[in-house]
C-alpha cells in the first residue's frame, strides 16, 4: 500500500572547496544539512554537485542524503538520490528512495519524494511503501 509522508523542511548548503582537478567556474560541491518535520520527523546530511552554465536558468545537479528519524513513527534510516536539472527556468527533479537503504524499522523502505519551494519556504510530498519482510 502505498503511503503519502507531507511536511515542510530547512536546508542549509555549505559551499565546499573544489577539487583543482575540477576548478571550472561552473562545478561546485556543497555539503546537505537538513531538518524535516510532519510525517516525517528527521535530519539529514549530505553531498551535492552542481553543475552551471552560461545560459540563465540552465543548470544540472546530483546529490546523496541520510535521512535519519521516524517517518509516520517508524524509526531508522535511508538515503536519498536527487537528480535535477533547470532548463531556461523549467525544473526537473526526481528523488528517489536508494534501493535497500532503509534500517530499523524502515527497512525494505521504496518510494520517491517531491519538493515544493513558495514563498521562500520548502515542503516535501513522500510517496513511499515498506515491504514487510
Amino acid at each position: 500500500m502505498t503511503t503519502h509522508a507531507r511536511g515542510a523542511f530547512e536546508v542549509k548548503l555549505t559551499p565546499q572547496p573544489k577539487e583543482e582537478k575540477a576548478a571550472s567556474p561552473t562545478l561546485g560541491r556543497m555539503s546537505i544539512d537538513k531538518r524535516f518535520q510532519g510525517d516525517l520527523e528527521a535530519t539529514s546530511k549530505g553531498e551535492m554537485l552542481t553543475a552551471g552554465t552560461d545560459v540563465k536558468g540552465s543548470a544540472g545537479y546530483v546529490a546523496i542524503e541520510r535521512v535519519t528519524g521516524a517517518l509516520h513513527g517508524r524509526s531508522g534510516d535511508f538515503a536519498l538520490q536527487h537528480s535535477g536539472t533547470m532548463t531556461r527556468g523549467a525544473p526537473q527533479l526526481t528523488i528517489t528512495v536508494v534501493p535497500d537503504s532503509g534500517t530499523g524499522e524502515l527497512r525494505g523502505l521504496a518510494g520517491k519524494m517531491a519538493i515544493t519551494i513558495a514563498d521562500g519556504k520548502h515542503s516535501y510530498d513522500f510517496e513511499y511503501t515498506i515491504a514487510e519482510p
